[in-house]
């Protein structure tokens, strides 16, 4: 029975994060008025999760679960594809992602501190590796291309993302487009020499 009380009050904080994250952004979202959302006193709180940014953390993990398993979706799905073509979908379901999840896009963009900005380069790190993989697999990227190549096309999406999501808090499409070009540009310098 305490067990389970303790994993519904676990629940019930990090259901109140996403809601305050959502509606009034990183910031409003503190320690003490997730614990007044989840009708739990701050000091009860700390039974929990010793800080917010642990809140934060498990929170994001989520959402890095639910992109991962969709990102993965559109990778095993995707036909046979330009990288303009697979640049777009990743483009699309991450942007698509973003604009349902609020809260995801706070902790990804406004709530960085060391634990967010770990959590995000491991996520980006495993898909540029599947993206590496894919693009040597379909031929699109020379054989010689570096793992290096896609992490750094990750990094400026980010970027990108970061700039798009702080012009509009659905993700500005000038600043989405302007990340679609500039990818597949990127991506397209290191196509094989018979391509």
């Amino acid at each position: 029975m305490v067990q389970r009380r303790g994993v519904e009050r676990r629940r019930a904080i990090l259901d109140a994060a996403e809601a305050l994250l959502t509606e009034k952004g990183y910031e409003a979202a503190t320690l003490k008025a997730i614990g007044e959302r989840a009708g739990i006193p701050t000091a009860s709180m700390y039974h929990y999760f010793p800080d917010r940014h642990q809140v934060d953390a498990e929170l994001l993990q989520q959402h890095m679960r639910a992109l991962d398993a969709v990102v993965d979706t559109v990778l095993r799905d995707i036909g046979p594809g330009t990288v303009r073509e697979i640049a777009d979908a990743l483009i699309d379901v991450v942007l698509t992602y973003f604009r349902r999840h609020r809260s995801c896009t706070e902790l990804w963009f406004a709530g960085r501190n060391e634990a967010l900005d770990e959590l995000v380069r491991t996520f980006d790190e495993a898909q540029a590796e599947r993206l590496w993989l894919l693009l040597l697999e379909r031929k699109l990227i020379a054989a010689d291309t570096s793992r290096f190549v896609p992490q750094m096309a990750f990094e400026a999406a980010n970027r990108l993302f970061d700039v798009a999501f702080r012009r509009s808090p659905d993700g500005d499409d000038a600043t989405i487009d302007e990340a679609r070009r500039m990818l597949t540009a990127y991506f397209l310098t290191y196509a094989p020499e018979d391509a």
